[in-house]
């Protein structure tokens, strides 16, 4: 077992800690064990990028000001959305502009908690506190706290697991085990190879070019799985109904 992979078993152990493997302990080779992988459909990117250590690192500008907000709540928000209908997320970063299509249909617990979060400006001025340059290739945001222990003070279940699959642009839920989905999510900069244990809820439409340009820069300790070596903060996050 690897230095990482021991840490994580370690880390998955941790009250509140949001859980994504650097490389999976529940596969076998390379793929998970079960059923036939269906592709993620919500209008799923499937496209590989290339190694991101090709391209020339992002330069990155200083956050606009303020601090997390840190809300707490004691529920999952009441379902507020309309599963029918399509909505964008807008994640103005420090290194660039993302825009993701959100998949309510598949996942709309997951999309109604993200667009309440946004709503309440709980991203933003908050740090990504996790890059990944090897195996899983994924840049992890969403924590106010940017330790990977935080969250809003409320859980909910898993969605969208079936034959979930992480091309990239997946942009899906961190947690610390079965339903205990909270705010983390991450982004996946290049096709990864994860098992199907974290809620997939929308899609990068714009702006992969800045996530792989923020992995390009890589990993602050110089391994591969840690906080960024470029600072990746949400200036703002916006969800609005199409």
């Amino acid at each position: 077992m690897s230095k990482v992979q021991a840490r994580q078993l370690v880390n998955g152990r941790r009250a509140g800690r949001r859980r994504l493997p650097w490389r999976s302990l529940r596969v076998i080779g390379i793929l998970a064990v079960g059923a036939t992988v269906a592709v993620f459909t919500a209008g799923g990117v499937s496209a590989n990028p290339g190694p991101a250590r090709e391209q020339a690192p992002t330069t990155c500008a200083a956050p606009v000001a303020g601090q997390p907000n840190g809300k707490q709540w004691p529920a999952e928000p009441g379902l507020a959305i309309d599963s029918n209908a399509g909505y964008t997320a807008t994640l103005a970063t420090t290194c660039g502009t993302v825009t993701i299509a959100l998949d309510a249909a598949r996942a709309p617990r997951t999309v109604n908690s993200f667009v309440f979060l946004a709503g309440e400006q709980y991203f933003d001025h908050t740090k990504c506190h996790r890059i990944t340059t090897e195996g899983i290739y994924v840049l992890q945001c969403g924590d106010p706290t940017a330790t990977g222990m935080g969250g809003p003070g409320y859980s909910f279940p898993d969605e969208n697991l079936a034959g979930a699959t992480y091309p990239a642009g997946t942009v899906a839920m961190a947690n610390a085990g079965p339903a205990t989905n909270g705010s983390q999510f991450f982004v996946v900069y290049r096709d990864s190879q994860l098992p199907p244990d974290y809620t997939p809820f929308g899609r990068v439409t714009a702006g992969m070019d800045v996530l792989t340009s923020i992995a390009a820069a890589g990993v602050k300790d110089r391994s591969g799985d840690g906080a960024p070596a470029v600072d990746v903060v949400l200036n703002s996050v916006v969800a609005v109904r199409n």
